[in-house]
């Protein structure tokens, strides 16, 4: 994979954060004059200078995106409860500073911490983040983005990479999420599949049956989204599933900068997740290719809310069972 890298010394240090994986790998940096290879395993850093133009020196570290292993404080989860919003997102009260209340979602598609660029500068004023508080978890002077766009009503959201090396429940039956430091013993019921990760992505494997066919694809899990599902148009013209599927309208939908896409919604008979069927699903296919610059499709929340889950971010597996809200119809 190639990244663009921008020099920036003043910046001490300018962190690149490689893929994540669990597998040792090599990054490998380019300029005009020279290049440095740099193998990173799980966990690491490696630090080094470059010169720009002769005179200003940038300090530079390679770090792994998975942290580095620690020792178990304590057995006991935390929990952060939540809300299920009228789109569809997973609404976390969220308390800065002390003092002022946002409104984040929790989306797995997404990593960092982001809050939208008016919050930042009516709520928050431009002062720093030094603490984050979500139920009974804190974080002391996180690394605050700026946002165009997030989900509705939401001020802001957080990713998957805030609980590295952790197991995440997602339990919509009782509007809990509970951070594990060990996976729960009592798992009956759930359904275990590989979690992988690309481009920052946390990836599950989906299937359209069609006739004899089976199209197997890779899809980030959007919980950000109050879709139920969005097909890369270039991977759904390989089994010319936009014919195979029933349109129910033309419509549109904003990417995460609040860029524009038209787009067709159709109804997928059939599509299996882990070992689960489920029928009729309402699939957005974009009527140009989506910008994630590779073939990518998208789980939205209004699919995944029917499964409570497991996110096991220390041995990338995820475990799912069926909830509650299984049958109810989907928004589309």
């Amino acid at each position: 994979m190639r990244d663009a890298w921008n020099l920036s010394p003043k910046a001490r240090p300018d962190i690149y954060t490689a893929d994540r994986t669990r597998e040792t790998k090599w990054v490998t940096f380019y300029t005009d004059m020279d290049s440095i290879r740099v193998k990173v395993k799980p966990g690491t850093r490696y630090n080094f200078i470059i010169l720009l133009n002769g005179k200003d020196s940038c300090y530079t570290q390679i770090a792994s995106a998975v942290p580095p292993e620690t020792k178990l404080q304590s057995s006991k989860p935390d929990t952060i409860p939540f809300k299920l919003t009228a789109y569809n997102a997973i609404g976390v009260k969220a308390l800065i500073n002390g003092t002022d209340t946002l409104n984040l979602h929790f989306d797995i598609s997404s990593t960092g911490i982001h809050f939208l660029r008016d919050v930042i500068a009516k709520k928050l004023k431009q002062q720093k983040v030094a603490s984050l508080q979500m139920g009974s978890m804190i974080w002391h002077n996180p690394a605050v983005n700026a946002t165009n766009a997030t989900a509705r009503e939401m001020d802001g959201r957080f990713g998957f990479d805030l609980f590295e090396g952790k197991q995440v429940e997602i339990n919509y039956d009782r509007n809990l999420l509970v951070i594990h430091s060990r996976l729960p013993k009592e798992l009956k019921g759930y359904v275990r599949s590989k979690l992988e990760f690309s481009h920052g992505y946390a990836l599950v494997k989906g299937t359209f049956p069609v006739g004899q066919q089976q199209y197997t694809g890779i899809f980030s899990m959007d919980t950000g989204s109050a879709e139920a599902m969005v097909l890369d148009s270039a991977w759904a013209a390989h089994g010319n599933l936009a014919q195979q599927f029933k349109l129910i309208r033309i419509s549109a939908i904003s990417d995460g900068g609040g860029k524009k896409y038209e787009t067709k919604v159709m109804r997928a008979p059939n599509f299996e997740l882990s070992s689960f069927q489920l029928a009729n699903v309402p699939t957005t296919i974009f009527n140009n290719n989506y910008p994630t610059g590779f073939e990518l499709n998208f789980l939205g929340n209004d699919l995944l809310k029917r499964f409570n889950m497991i996110l096991d971010l220390k041995n990338d597996y995820i475990y799912l069972k069926a909830n509650k809200l299984l049958k109810v119809p989907y928004r589309g």
